[in-house]
């Protein structure tokens, strides 16, 4: 056992609290909810949001094996959609659009996904940064009369911070904390242009949508701490 729960003997995983009290510790999709213009989108069956990021590998005559990598383009981000038709709104105008089909999309909008499974303070909102929709098709069928929209999207960037308990509004404090496990994520990652640019990258602070573009990449690791 350490801190204050009791953990799994070879993973750490959480099992209850050190005091004996029991605890759940898996997240439920029920918590979750998808918001647009600060309005609750209803009805949906499934989100996926996919991240992309493209890495080389670096070669040398002489040497079998990889020896370094890199990532050669910024990372691209997609998602999928499936809503069940409901309250007479097809998908686009539960996302708060005035359009059917996606020819009509003549600017972006933002998606909020807010993760509940934590009280107030410690609530995580990711913000899907300029969407535009690139898929759009309807199921009907005889077998099922239930009718379904599916959307795919693509996104400029994505980011997450932690939610305060005034009206929801956002801080900028790193979502990536450790949770539970007291993971230490903060590293001495200090750049030319950003104290733990991981960090701020991840909030979207600063207008980064990366960190690459960040001097001194190349002496990023301080050798007197602990670092991977």
């Amino acid at each position: 056992m350490d801190g204050n729960f009791s953990s799994a003997a070879n993973t750490r995983s959480t099992l209850g609290y050190l005091d004996g009290k029991n605890k759940t510790s898996t997240s439920l999709s029920t918590n979750i909810i998808i918001l647009v213009n600060d309005v609750p989108v209803g009805a949906i069956k499934e989100l996926s949001i996919k991240e992309r990021r493209e890495v080389k590998m670096i070669d040398e005559l002489g040497t079998d094996g990889h020896i370094d990598s890199v990532p050669t383009k910024s990372t691209d981000v997609s998602g999928t959609c499936q809503r069940l038709r409901f309250d007479a709104l097809r998908i686009t105008e539960a996302f708060g659009r005035s359009f059917l089909h996606l020819a009509s999309q003549v600017y972006p909008f933002d998606i909020v996904v807010l993760d509940r499974n934590r009280r107030a303070g410690n609530k995580i909102s990711t913000v899907i940064k300029n969407v535009w929709f690139t898929d759009l098709d309807t199921r009907l069928s005889a077998d099922d009369w239930l009718i379904q929209d599916n959307v795919s999207f693509v996104a400029e960037t994505i980011y997450s911070v932690l939610t305060s308990s005034k009206a929801g509004s956002l801080v900028g404090n790193s979502a990536a904390t450790g949770r539970d496990l007291g993971l230490i994520t903060s590293g001495p990652f200090n750049t030319e242009d950003a104290v733990d640019i991981e960090r701020v990258v991840d909030t979207g602070s600063g207008g980064r949508r990366g960190s690459l573009d960040s001097g001194g990449l190349l002496d990023i690791v301080d050798f007197s701490s602990n670092v991977f």
